[in-house]
């Protein structure tokens, strides 16, 4: 039995795609960090708007104990908020005189005191804006 050779001995070259990984992290390397700060700056603002939520039940909680000062529910809701947020805080306070009426505790937190501005290059810009929580108990 003969075998016939192919005429397909010579071989085809191609040239070698230098740089081509380069252009690709050009393109891919902008969306993900894009995506990377994304996910940073909304995790953090996400904790800092439990944060601010808790610090407000807490000073509500406060606030519905009987003879209670409304300059202490705002201490004690500033420290719920821990030592860097409780410098940017606003916190009032709406007490109430007779038992059965209602308190209310509003905390306000700018965001960039809550998390790092990073997505302003992406046209998502915190500053301007702020985390509110507001609760309202009845006074015991």
């Amino acid at each position: 039995m003969q075998t016939q050779k192919l005429n397909s001995t010579r071989r085809v070259r191609r040239r070698p795609l230098r740089g081509i990984l380069s252009a690709e992290l050009i393109l891919a390397l902008p969306v993900l960090l894009m995506v990377g700060a994304m996910m940073f700056e909304i995790g953090m603002l996400l904790h800092a708007r439990g944060v601010v939520v808790d610090a407000a039940r807490n000073g509500a909680r406060h606030a519905s104990y009987v003879d209670i000062e409304p300059e202490s529910v705002r201490e004690h809701t500033l420290r719920s908020l821990g030592p860097f947020m409780s410098r940017f805080a606003d916190v009032s306070v709406r007490s109430a005189e007779r038992t059965g009426d209602p308190v209310e505790v509003v905390v306000r937190v700018p965001m960039q005191a809550a998390a790092p501005n990073l997505l302003w290059p992406f046209g998502f810009d915190l500053r301007g804006r702020e985390l509110i929580a507001a609760t309202k108990m009845t006074k015991e």
